[in-house]
């Protein structure tokens, strides 16, 4: 029997916030452009489509996702779930990200859609108390939810100046490079 001569393309949806959609970049410099890019390189037939919007809140990001993956016209082969750092700065509840993030994960589940969690951390201006409860949101659902996590979305970038843009938040095309790098592999993992 002959292989098949060219492989079923994957999608991937990167359903986030601004650190997604690629806030201040070209669209080629955006973490779905890029990670998408070196998933290709490695030969796997991907698509990764940008399902991110600046500003999102988990509960802004749980009143989309049915309409997103309406418009997709097909399944997800994998949603990587980032929001909740908007929640956070805006000071909102950590209870409010957590019921938004575990409601799109019960969806996402019934759904039937494999999902790749990706974690954020409180900033340390934050009281002590904020912190601990917002921190525990992401390995909390992981575990509920039986998902994978990346356990901070921006490792290794974030407080490096030189991989982010001028605000100090958002991470710049050499700051997505390396996010990318770091992600990957539970990507590939879970695409398998």
């Amino acid at each position: 029997m002959a292989p098949a001569a060219h492989a079923r393309e994957r999608l991937v949806l990167a359903f986030g916030d601004s650190l997604s959609a690629g806030y201040g970049l070209k669209a080629q410099e955006s973490f779905p452009a890029q990670l998408q890019t070196s998933l290709r390189k490695k030969g796997m037939a991907v698509r990764v489509h940008n399902g991110g919007v600046s500003g999102d809140t988990s509960a802004a990001g749980r009143g989309r996702l049915s309409w997103v993956l309406a418009g997709l016209k097909a399944k997800p082969d994998l949603v990587i779930l980032e929001l909740g750092a908007n929640d956070m700065l805006r000071g909102q509840p950590p209870a409010q990200a957590r019921a938004n993030l575990d409601a799109m994960l019960t969806e996402l589940k019934r759904r039937n859609i494999r999902v790749l969690l990706a974690g954020m951390r409180a900033s340390y201006n934050l009281d002590k108390k904020y912190r601990a409860e917002f921190d525990a949101i992401y390995p909390s659902l992981a575990q509920k939810h039986k998902v994978p996590l990346y356990p901070f979305f921006m490792d290794g970038v974030a407080g490096n100046r030189s991989l982010l843009l001028a605000d100090q938040m958002h991470p710049n095309a050499k700051g997505v490079a390396v996010i990318v790098r770091r992600i990957q592999p539970m990507v590939e993992t879970a695409l398998r």
